[in-house]
């Protein structure tokens, strides 16, 4: 056609388009692009769970080894197969301490639930007898089972633990006040305490000190062990006026991980003198920075026991006030082994593929800032997230609200490791996508809350929440 003819076809516009056409362009793009991220974090996601199935379901935090910590003098342990719940493994473990005449001393912290069980009743009314007199030199035991809880158990409850006690005091030579317990495991269901009972002269005739050549931690903490898929322990070696000492410990977690004082079992051994008291509000103070700061699940279980025993068997002068030579060096030695405990269950949470480090600063105080950390690794959406490997940082900004405590949503500021993603109430201006999903890819994240009111902060520890821990707790009893 000529160009004077006329045409079907109306002629090109030159028009630019209008800024919100561009902008919906825009948006629809980053939708895209998220959408494909989001779809190559599920597809590793299902790749990380299925090697989690063929490795037999370790964590993949497990360490390559068994951390075997130091002899601790005074401390000999044992485990035994008692069939109490499972079937061709150790279940029981027996621990004999042997406390320096006025030297020694026992602590312990327990779960705050209203439905604690049996074990932890008698341990609180027992520990409280204790720190009132002198410990003397008579054996003390740590007597512990996996596979059942002896929770929500009734009179039946008491009377096994008052049964076992009983017989683990003779076998050992030693008083029933002297014995403290602890059971983990199904809630609800009688503990078997006969073949506890069946299996304590083996116990007590097998009791050996850790040594080069008899490895007995590994043993003590995989027999606690329920749903973990490895044995956890720490221990150091320090120098108090010229003398060496020892603080070792092993524990078992995994699921049901909201702390409320602790939420495990935890059995740490020091050959230092240390007077009750003090012993008793170090590991209380120290708890509420290790134990009280993880949570897998926001579950606070009805067995949470930590008991820290010390043999007064090391040579140094007794440390019994924050003046003590010794003391801080203890108090730091003493607060890194239960942090190491701590992080190893956060490690070894129920199906597992994320460890998150939580930094709450900026809260009105540092309580305020625990609260609003747990808050945060509790929330099931910002969990999911994680383990979508998303960083959706308005489910954080959701859980930093419905914390209760105060904050300024126009100066909340939230980071990814160096990545900053929100500021001033805002998506940052410096926030990239693509940088934070690969970030996201990490086995390990930090994530830093700045709430904006005052200066409390806080650091929790957690994990993501997976398909598997679906999985692993639907089939817990069956």
């Amino acid at each position: 056609a000529s160009p004077t003819t006329p045409t079907d076809e109306p002629p090109v516009s030159q028009t630019p388009k209008p800024k919100r056409a561009q902008a919906s362009e825009v948006l629809d793009e980053l939708k895209s692009r998220h959408r494909a991220m989001l779809a190559e974090a599920r597809a590793k996601l299902r790749e990380l769970e299925q090697a989690l199935d063929e490795s037999g379901g370790v964590s993949p935090f497990a360490p390559e080894a068994f951390p075997e910590p130091p002899a601790v003098a005074g401390v000999r342990l044992a485990a035994a197969a008692a069939g109490v719940s499972y079937r061709g493994r150790p279940d029981v473990m027996l621990a004999e301490i042997d406390p320096a005449a006025g030297r020694g001393a026992v602590a312990g912290v327990f779960t705050k639930s209203e439905t604690r069980s049996a074990p932890v009743l008698w341990c609180q009314e027992k520990l409280a007898a204790l720190a009132e007199a002198e410990i003397g030199a008579e054996p003390l035991l740590f007597l512990v089972n996996a596979g059942n809880a002896n929770a929500f158990t009734g009179d039946h409850g008491r009377k096994a633990v008052e049964i076992v006690a009983t017989a683990a005091s003779k076998v050992a030579g030693t008083s029933p006040d002297r014995v403290f317990l602890a059971s983990t495991g199904v809630i609800g269901e009688p503990l078997p305490h006969a073949k506890i009972e069946a299996k304590l002269v083996e116990l007590a005739q097998t009791l050996a000190a850790p040594t080069a050549e008899e490895a007995v931690w590994e043993p003590a903490a995989r027999a606690i062990m329920t749903t973990d898929t490895f044995p956890k322990a720490a221990g150091t070696q320090i120098e108090i006026g010229g003398a060496s000492v020892a603080i070792s410990g092993f524990a078992k977690g995994s699921g049901m991980i909201a702390p409320d004082m602790a939420t495990m079992l935890a059995f740490v051994f020091t050959d230092a003198p240390v007077a009750q008291p003090l012993l008793q509000r170090l590991l209380a103070e120290l708890t509420e920075t290790s134990f009280n700061a993880i949570t897998v699940d926001s579950d606070t279980s009805t067995s949470d026991t930590v008991l820290l025993a010390a043999t007064g068997q090391a040579g140094c002068a007794m440390i019994d006030s924050p003046q003590s030579p010794g003391y801080g060096a203890f108090r730091r030695a003493l607060g890194q082994v239960l942090k190491s405990l701590a992080l190893q269950i956060v490690k070894d949470g129920e199906g597992l593929t994320k460890f998150v480090t939580l930094k709450i600063s900026g809260a009105k105080t540092k309580k305020a800032a625990k609260k609003i950390g747990l808050s945060i690794a509790n929330s099931p959406l910002v969990k999911t997230a994680w383990a979508g490997e998303d960083p959706n940082w308005g489910r954080i900004v959701m859980a930093v609200g419905k914390s209760g405590e105060a904050a300024d949503r126009d100066r909340l500021s939230i980071r990814y490791g160096p990545h900053p993603v929100a500021e001033q109430g805002w998506r940052s201006p410096d926030y990239d996508e693509e940088t934070l999903a690969a970030y996201m890819k990490g086995a390990e994240l930090e994530v830093s809350v700045d709430i904006g009111v005052g200066s409390g902060a806080a650091t929790v520890w957690t994990c993501d929440l997976t398909h598997r821990y679906i999985s692993i707790n639907a089939d817990y009893r069956s």
